[in-house]
């Protein structure tokens, strides 16, 4: 199950330096509701091998400032608490996959 990321806890999870996936998402938005159930999928699959969680852009605006979130959905992928890819718009889960795969090697 993804992580709920939220302002009390983002630093934290960058800090611990493990791969880290963030799905900026919005209740209103009709193609997160494509993206929510691929996340879901992924965090199951690569539990304890990297980090993914969802963050509610309206319920924590600190978070989505930080990291410049213009348009939902859009997950941010990182590695070594840095951000190292991103994904704007709904894609295949083949197209989140290989990115985390990236962020393992």
């Amino acid at each position: 199950m993804a992580l709920e990321i939220t302002e009390k806890n983002y630093k934290e999870l960058l800090a611990e330096g493990k791969p880290l996936v963030i799905d900026f998402w919005a209740t209103w938005c009709g193609p997160c509701k494509m993206v929510g159930p691929i996340i879901e999928e992924l965090a199951d699959e690569y539990e304890g091998k990297v980090l993914i969680g969802k963050c509610d852009i309206e319920d924590n605006v600190e978070v989505t400032s930080d990291y410049n979130i213009n348009s939902v959905p859009t997950v941010l992928f990182f590695k070594n608490g840095e951000v190292v890819d991103r994904q704007v718009g709904s894609a295949p889960k083949s197209v989140y996959a290989a990115k985390i795969e990236a962020l393992l090697k």
